[in-house]
């Protein structure tokens, strides 16, 4: 009987059917007739070629995650171009704590804008998410804001920019004037990730881009990043 028609839950069911066939009523009468061996000795292979498919463990992983984690691959939306490469190599000159840093805030790609928010169940603003994979990744506490964020560790100069340093912008106010207002995590070749503002998501993005460029206020290095770096 061709079984590419089922729905899982028959399937499932059929399977449960089986399993309790051949393990509820054994055959142990040596005068039963020979078709009920048989139809016991065809069932069980049937029965073990359907078991993987309700192997649990993929659900179960994808179930542990927040809403909307994507992998180290990431989805095609990025507004930046080379987010795999920039990845890759992170596999050269860098240490656990910034692998760490950038595997969690990669996975958090496509999490929503939230002003205020903190978790991935909630959404994000830009210091929300900053601190989430801090905090996550490597147990470091972060400030609760981008501007006490920029006051806190050690300046670093452009060219000098890691993976796992935080990178500021002055988005408020007149072009590149105003106060610090948004943060992002320095991911490689010129790649920042962060949460950028209402009605978009948790996104790579290039510093040499025209919108950041203009705004862009510095790079800190967190006290924890700095002492192990």
């Amino acid at each position: 009987m061709p079984i590419k028609r089922l729905t899982v839950w028959t399937v499932l069911a059929t399977a449960l059917v089986a399993s309790s066939t051949i393990y509820a009523a054994p055959v142990t009468n040596a005068n039963a007739p020979k078709r009920d061996n048989l139809v016991l000795a065809s069932a069980s292979p049937a029965l073990m070629n359907l078991l993987p498919v309700f192997d649990p463990a993929p659900m179960l992983a994808q179930s542990a995650l927040p809403t909307g984690l994507n992998t180290l691959g990431g989805p095609a939306n990025d507004a930046a171009d080379g987010v795999d490469d920039a990845v890759a190599d992170l596999a050269n000159d860098t240490n656990e704590l910034q692998k760490s840093l950038i595997a969690l805030a990669m996975k958090l790609r496509d999490i929503r804008y939230v002003r205020g928010g903190r978790t991935p169940s909630t959404g994000f603003d830009c210091s929300g998410f900053v601190r989430y994979v801090f905090a996550h990744a490597i147990g470091l506490d972060l400030p609760s804001n981008s501007a006490s964020q920029f006051l806190a560790g050690l300046k670093v100069k452009r060219d000098d920019i890691q993976p796992g340093d935080l990178v500021f912008f002055r988005t408020a106010g007149r072009r590149g004037q105003g106060r610090i207002s948004h943060v992002g995590i320095y991911v490689a070749n010129g790649q920042f990730i962060h949460s950028p503002s209402r009605g978009k998501t948790v996104r790579v993005d290039n510093l040499s881009e025209s919108y950041w460029a203009k705004r862009f206020a510095g790079a800190k290095r967190p006290e924890g990043m700095a002492e192990n770096g």
